[in-house]
């Protein structure tokens, strides 16, 4: 049965080293968050994900979702005890705000939380990570009274939360969705149309599920300027608070999945529900995307969390497992065979993993700390500029580190040869919980997209003329640190590869729109090649002055030195073929007629 076990030493490091938090003091929130603090929410947190949540994972894969004949829906044996005893315990509650019943801690230590939930339990996580998204959109659209009727109760937990966007015949288009909202002339409004793939759309953990649907208004215009957002909670609430009648949504289906068997992804049926407006008439999509935008970054860390999960349970294997002797000779004489780790190839694939996994878990809680300045930084000078970095890099965190972990979890499945295409080992669960976060939240052609087609231009190009002159000066810095140099000098070549690869985009995507698609998804792959390896310069950073301090945990901190030195000589290297890739234009890839495609009678 695959484990998991979280990796605390390194969000340690990542958090109070490397980010040094407590150095934010003088920002709401940040005032409490000491390093001890932190140090004990890590350590009770990895408790709860290792010894409660982690042990359902299997379960809930294997056994799903129930649906009942009267439309409710059971979530899998033993998720409802887990899901109280994380309401009781306040996890959602960390970085809520106090008035809301939160503890108003920064976001980051949130974002520790969620990739612990999402190694050990995807599906589960889930749950209470949806609920995070519709708390956003609510906190920043929605009027006085629908806050104070909805919000408290979903920050505790006693309610969760959905977005309801995809319909039949619509997903990333969607003007073209077809639900109506009649109004009713009190406020309210009918709401009748049918929204699929509705993660934890229905389920048995929780009072009252408040969905967030999107929905046009009679005569609204037949395009993205049509649409309008609406709160439609599965149980009525009434002015006292309490629950009223069972509103007009049901669960007309769960959708067969190829994994996340424990979250209850749902068709529902909106038969003349009663729901309210949140925010502005036809502004509907902008209010989505507050909570798409949180839900992006949420599906960037599930990327790198189920590779982390994964390279943990392979790395095991590795070391027990007997085949073959090393190629140097026998490692352990006495046996008649080496474990598998004396590999170089397997040694491949494990150092690939712990790069990515140690590099995205530094730039997911780095981009925790921009959400972090974007709302709470002293001047709205540096506010701005964290809100511009934020939305630059939130494409690359959910594209690059997705298609990233979909692969390093077949890496890791790899490791065990042919016991991990077996069920029971559990690498075959982590490879395909990991594949649907490349698709949802915005498929992630559609990320690269948005990062090359709006992100690159945001500002009149500033934000990413920012971006580059922030790791520049990085890499100066650090090439005057011998210990440094030399993977400051591979970062600087990489982001070079970058610039140039946009220089091309500004040349020539203008005039043929089809190459800046027909390269975005490299140049987005070429970004986070770079945003790691700065992670990775800022680590050996901090690692090689610590060392030189005489630090105790040598072994750690000479781990993070190799490999990061690993990473700048194996990984940073593929900026440039991407380049080349990108740089060969739309031309030969358009090329052929439709008819050209099929394939021959």
């Amino acid at each position: 049965m695959p484990t998991y076990n979280a990796p605390n030493r390194d969000f340690r490091f990542v958090i109070n080293e490397m980010l040094e938090l407590e150095s934010y003091g003088n920002m709401p929130g940040f005032e409490n968050a000491t390093e001890d603090l932190i140090n004990s929410i890590l350590e009770e947190g990895g408790k709860f994900t290792s010894e409660v949540i982690a042990p359902l994972n299997q379960i809930g894969d294997l056994q799903g979702c129930t649906r009942h004949e009267d439309g409710s829906v059971t979530t899998p044996p033993g998720f409802k005890e887990a899901f109280d005893q994380y309401r009781e315990a306040g996890w959602g509650t960390l970085t809520q705000p106090e008035e809301l019943g939160g503890q108003g801690l920064p976001h980051v230590i949130g974002f520790a939380l969620k990739e612990m939930m999402s190694s050990a339990n995807q599906s589960f996580g889930m749950y209470p990570g949806l609920t995070n998204g519709a708390i956003e959109a609510i906190k920043a659209k929605g009027t006085p009274e629908q806050k104070e009727m909805y919000l408290p109760n979903m920050v505790s937990g006693q309610w969760t939360g959905t977005m309801n966007l995809t319909e039949p015949h619509c997903g990333t288009d969607l003007g073209m969705i077809r639900t109506k909202a009649e109004p009713q002339g009190d406020g309210s409004y009918r709401i009748t149309g049918t929204k699929i793939f509705i993660s934890a759309g229905e389920h048995d953990m929780a009072e009252n599920i408040i969905h967030l649907v999107l929905a046009k208004t009679p005569g609204a215009p037949d395009s993205s300027k049509g649409i309008s957002l609406f709160v439609v909670p599965k149980f009525l609430v009434n002015d006292d608070g309490s629950l009223g009648e069972r509103n007009g949504v049901s669960c007309g289906s769960i959708e067969h999945k190829m994994g996340i068997h424990g979250n209850a992804t749902c068709v529902l049926n909106y038969d003349d529900a009663i729901g309210w407006m949140v925010g502005e008439e036809n502004k509907g999509l902008a209010a989505m995307f507050i909570m798409m935008n949180e839900a992006r970054l949420g599906t960037g860390m599930q990327g790198y969390a189920q590779a982390e999960v994964a390279y943990q349970n392979a790395v095991a294997y590795a070391l027990d497992r007997r085949q073959g002797r090393a190629l140097t000779g026998p490692a352990e004489p006495d046996e008649r065979a080496d474990p598998i780790i004396v590999h170089p190839d397997v040694r491949r694939m494990l150092m690939d993993a712990k790069v990515f996994t140690e590099g995205s878990r530094a730039f997911c809680l780095w981009t925790a700390l921009l959400a972090d300045l974007s709302e709470k930084a002293p001047t709205e000078e540096e506010r701005e500029k964290a809100h511009d970095m934020l939305s630059l890099v939130t494409p690359v965190i959910k594209g690059y580190s997705t298609d990233k972990g979909y692969e390093t979890a077949t890496n890791m499945q790899q490791v065990f040869g042919g016991h991990g295409y077996i069920e029971e080992w559990g690498m075959s669960q982590f490879v395909r919980d990991a594949r649907i976060a490349q698709i949802y939240e915005g498929a992630n052609g559609i990320q690269a997209m948005d990062l090359c087609g709006r992100k690159l231009g945001q500002k009149g190009g500033a934000t990413i003329q920012a971006f580059f002159a922030m790791i520049d000066e990085e890499i100066a810095a650090a090439k005057e640190n011998e210990a440094l140099a030399d993977i400051a000098t591979r970062l600087e070549k990489a982001l070079g590869e970058q610039k140039a690869a946009t220089m091309w985009f500004m040349q020539n995507g203008m005039a043929n729109p089809n190459n800046l698609g027909a390269g975005a998804h490299h140049y987005m792959h070429i970004m986070g090649i770079v945003i790691l390896g700065f992670m990775w310069l800022k680590m050996a950073k901090v690692a090689a002055a610590k060392l030189a301090a005489g630090s105790d945990d040598k072994a750690f901190y000479e781990a993070k030195l190799v490999s990061a030195r690993y990473y700048a000589e194996r990984l940073l290297p593929d900026a440039g073929a991407l380049r080349r890739k990108l740089e060969a234009g739309s031309e030969a890839m358009m090329a052929l007629s439709e008819d050209a495609f099929a394939t021959a009678a």
